[in-house]
């Protein structure tokens, strides 16, 4: 035990000494925490529209102008020839055209039914997909409108429709922030334990202390919690700031169940330092650690259900998203912060990480033997 308090001490003074650690510890994620949710909109907006108004109806311009003064679109062009449009969509200068054909207006009169035809580029998927789903909401618009019309003053007796009532459930005003904040949390909290641990072992080798540990009487398993355990703690630390940063810019309050988060982040912690700790086992030079711990730093992320739906993932990612740890994270950020889940609703979570942790610092502490030659 005495070699363990030894090995602590010198590890919190090597990193406090250190400076550059110290501003990826404190600095480095609280700058990206308060400028990532700004960035990481899932709201698309200002998608640049061309116009192709073959009817020039008052029907026809009811479309045009919900799309002009809409907050989402920007319209760019206006035509009476699609070819012409469609260069438009070429050259990148419009994301989406559409084309409102002749008899639009009489069409819809007489035969209660009128097309319109949507043009989108789709080499940005995201922001075309989501462009036409909102021109689509517009078109929709428009149409209740003239069937209330119709209505008042009948032309035709107007099928039945169903009215929609909206609930929304833990973000009332559908904000992105809301949602994109303990996501981004969760991400910068891997990120930089498993990215610091990686450098850890690396760097004692480079500086020439390794020697030194390797003919000490220093066990392996006091070693690696030696090397462990400060960042344990600087992680604990750095989801406390990140709270703080999200309760005072970000609005994302707590709730009485925050201790359940920390419950859950120190188990998570033990996993992912200990992943970095097997990592560094196997580089020679820290730029090799960082190189490897960024390969797999974005894969974790991205298979986390951050940006992307776990369900909404192919059969082979959604397995290797089981057995991804940032996963239960984001998944258990966003149950305790936004639905103030109970440690009884993220114990299965829990039992999971618990298993992983468990897995990776046995691999490094056994690791560590045959490739260091610690005692």
């Amino acid at each position: 035990m005495n070699i363990l308090f030894a090995l602590l001490r010198k590890e919190f003074k090597q990193i406090i000494r250190n400076k550059a650690i110290l501003r990826v510890i404190f600095i480095l994620p609280a700058v990206q925490l308060l400028i990532l949710p700004f960035a990481a909109d899932y709201e698309i907006k200002n998608i640049n529209v061309g116009i192709i108004d073959h009817d020039h109806s008052g029907y026809s311009q009811e479309i045009v102008q919900k799309v002009e003064y809409s907050n989402y679109f920007k319209l760019t062009g206006y035509s009476n020839s699609y070819s012409e449009a469609l260069t438009w969509i070429e050259d990148k200068s419009v994301d989406l055209v559409i084309e409102i054909p002749y008899n639009f207006e009489s069409n819809l009169v007489k035969e209660n039914a009128a097309d319109v035809l949507v043009s989108v580029n789709a080499v940005d998927g995201t922001k075309g997909s989501i462009g036409a789903a909102y021109i689509g909401n517009i078109i929709q618009e428009v149409n209740n409108e003239i069937r209330g019309e119709w209505t008042v003053f009948p032309r035709f007796n107007p099928q039945a429709r169903i009215q929609i009532t909206h609930s929304k459930w833990y973000n009332r005003t559908s904000d992105y922030q809301v949602f994109m904040v303990p996501g981004v949390l969760a991400m910068l909290l891997t990120i930089v334990g498993a990215f610091l641990a990686s450098l850890n072992i690396v760097k004692e080798g480079e500086v020439g202390t390794i020697e030194q540990i390797n003919v000490s009487p220093i066990r392996k398993h006091e070693f690696i919690l030696g090397k462990l355990i400060p960042f344990w703690i600087f992680g604990l630390i750095i989801l406390a700031i990140g709270l703080l940063i999200s309760y005072v810019v970000h609005g994302i309050v707590p709730g009485n169940n925050i201790w359940v988060l920390f419950v859950f982040a120190a188990v998570y912690l033990l996993a992912v330092l200990g992943f970095g700790l097997l990592v560094s086992n196997f580089t020679e030079t820290q730029q090799q650690a960082m190189i490897i711990s960024f390969f797999f730093m974005l894969i974790f992320v991205l298979l986390s259900g951050l940006f992307t739906p776990v369900e909404s993932m192919p059969r082979w990612a959604q397995i290797l998203a089981a057995i991804n740890p940032v996963t239960y994270l984001v998944d258990v950020m966003r149950m305790v912060l936004l639905k103030e889940a109970q440690l009884a609703d993220i114990l299965p979570h829990i039992y999971t990480i618990s298993l992983e942790g468990v897995v990776l610092n046995t691999l490094a502490v056994v690791s560590y033997q045959d490739v260091r030659y610690v005692v």
